[in-house]
């Protein structure tokens, strides 16, 4: 199964993040104000990123994992696919802490950069609570978050042997019960577990499974529809609701109803998703561009922009901002072919379970 309607959402989320980000750098008038709030409200797309993810990973390897060694190829498998990438993000914002700590640069958030916390974000633990505040590459959250799940992919792959759909329903129903427990509770110091982000390994447990019950509902229907547009429809009222502040569990159920109807018209009509063509080069790499732009925007907008254009008046902050976008998406198209996988490559080679590299199939989402 190949989902190109996932890959372009996936894609749509990454450049909205990106966008946010940037925003940040802007002049501080009215249409940075707006734009900032109007991308604010669309934050909710980090939960379709997990749920996805769930969607994609119980698909794929659901029915792979069967004992210990199995487990272990899936991890190693994983970490081979996506930690080499985050290592080298992370050793750019370590040289830059190291920067801020020598007084050579200065820095807004000098707290990011807090070397006690450099071990979890080795380890992929700054999710998990373990962190007062978001470090180093700070969008990293969500990787750890991820790493969290894979973690304990076997819980999922345990409970739907068991009980199926309706068991894993269950299981997003309690998780979603403690999160809310947690939430009110203080454990979880935010105002709604959907906005974690130091603590977002358990919002993405619960995403996972989301994801999960959407792939099982979709890989048994027997619904034989076949317009995308159902698929399209359905997220534009879950963007619709967004911003129009509609309750987030409401929300959460459109991204779930969007997702449903993507994979089974896709599965009835692959073919209807072609013109989604064009946006491959770039959606194949969307965790490249959720990863790489902080880099970017370090180099390009808090140095280049900051300190090199702004002062001269020759650009406005909007003409600019196209640049440090565009070369996001080309460096993270360069790392995932040049770096990324060669890289993925060698290590399964190393630890035994190389293969040839197959001819990526255009369309196809990379999990």
């Amino acid at each position: 199964m190949y989902f190109r309607i996932f890959e372009s959402w996936r894609l749509f989320a990454a450049l909205l993040v990106m966008s946010y980000h940037f925003l940040r750098f802007g002049p501080g008038d009215a249409i940075q104000y707006n734009a900032s709030h109007f991308l604010e409200r669309l934050l909710p797309l980090m939960d379709m990123f997990f749920m996805i993810s769930g969607f994609l990973i119980l698909l794929r390897y659901g029915d792979k994992l069967k004992d210990r060694a199995s487990y272990r190829v899936f991890l190693v498998k994983r970490l081979a696919r996506f930690y080499p990438l985050y290592l080298v993000t992370l050793v750019f914002f370590a040289a830059v802490g190291i920067a801020v700590h020598m007084g050579v640069v200065s820095s807004t958030v000098p707290k990011r950069y807090d070397f006690w916390l450099l071990p979890q974000n080795i380890l992929l633990l700054q999710a998990w609570g373990t962190t007062p505040e978001l470090s180093f590459n700070y969008v990293s959250w969500s990787l750890s978050a991820e790493w969290f799940c894979y973690l304990l992919l076997p819980v999922y792959v345990f409970v739907i042997r068991r009980g199926g759909v309706k068991g894993l329903a269950l299981l997003a129903v309690l998780s979603v019960a403690l999160l809310e427990a947690a939430t009110r509770a203080g454990l979880i110091p935010f105002d709604s577990w959907l906005a974690t982000d130091t603590w977002g390994a358990y919002r993405a447990f619960a995403d996972f499974a989301i994801g999960g019950v959407v792939m099982l509902l979709a890989r048994d229907s027997s619904l034989k529809w076949r317009s995308h547009s159902l698929a399209w429809a359905a997220f534009a009222l879950a963007i619709g609701g967004m911003l129009m502040l509609w309750p987030s569990y409401l929300i959460v159920a459109l991204l779930g109803l969007a997702m449903f109807l993507a994979a089974l018209v896709e599965k009835n009509n692959s073919k209807g998703a072609r013109f989604l063509v064009v946006l491959s080069p770039a959606g194949r790499v969307s965790f490249g561009i959720y990863l790489w732009h902080p880099i970017v925007e370090t180099v390009l907008l808090a140095i280049v922009w900051r300190r090199l254009i702004e002062p001269t008046g020759v650009l406005t902050f909007y003409q600019f901002m196209i640049v440090p976008m565009i070369v996001t998406v080309l460096v993270a198209m360069a790392s995932d072919r040049f770096f990324e996988k060669p890289v993925s490559d060698a290590l399964n080679r190393l630890f035994g379970w190389g293969r040839k590299p197959a001819k990526a199939t255009t369309g196809q989402v990379a999990v």
